[in-house]
């Protein structure tokens, strides 16, 4: 059960492509840009796209949504307190003098807790709110998908509308550190880490912080 890491759009952002291999289902997290990269990825690798899901609105992970959904016809899922963000992202991405196409309506909104279907596989939805209000990640087995809530050696930036950090910091260590320590993390950016490592080490959320 090994996903498929894709680093897309000016930002790099990690999109992650997961997929049950008894049947091919896949999700895709955080598209940020580069739809035609990701599509052929899953033409390659003969996969079904059944849930397209953001971990939070920024625009550097949403950019490749519209593209998405109309090709695979996919439902699109965001926590509910970050569809403002998603409404928002081309505004936003023009701050940063960037562009960004703007992101259908999410088909439906996501809770905490709540576990989602992926052919044999089960998906749980953590609401880690903090760099966002509606930030999540997601856990597959061993698979965490943290967004922008955990990375290797940080966290996310919380100086952003919306950001809490020390609310961030409660929920990484409440709902994430205690997962078990071989839990490899994929963040929304940089390279994969584990929570043995993180709770270690993190500087901002580990033991000795």
């Amino acid at each position: 059960m090994n996903p498929e890491i894709l680093p897309v759009g000016p930002l790099q952002v990690n999109c992650a492509i997961f997929s049950c291999p008894e049947t091919g289902e896949a999700m895709i997290i955080d598209p940020g840009d580069d739809g035609e990269r990701i599509l052929e990825l899953v033409r390659r690798a003969g996969l079904q796209v059944k849930l397209i899901v953001n971990t939070h609105g920024h625009f550097d992970h949403v950019g490749a949504n519209r593209l998405l959904v109309e090709k695979t016809g996919a439902p699109l899922l965001i926590h509910a307190l970050d569809v403002p963000l998603l409404q928002r992202a081309v505004e936003h991405a023009a701050l940063y003098g960037l562009k960004a196409v703007p992101s259908p309506e999410p088909e439906r909104t996501l809770n905490d807790g709540e576990v989602l279907s992926l052919g044999t596989r089960r998906v749980e939805v953590i609401h880690t709110p903090g760099h966002s209000p509606g930030g999540i990640c997601l856990l597959a087995g061993n698979h965490l998908f943290s967004g922008d809530s955990l990375f290797a050696g940080s966290i996310g930036r919380t100086d952003l509308p919306g950001g809490d950090h020390a609310l961030l910091v409660a929920k990484v260590r409440q709902k994430l550190l205690v997962l078990p320590g071989e839990t490899i993390v994929h963040p929304g950016h940089g390279p994969d880490t584990t929570i043995a490592r993180e709770k270690a080490s993190n500087p901002f959320v580990g033991d000795r912080a």
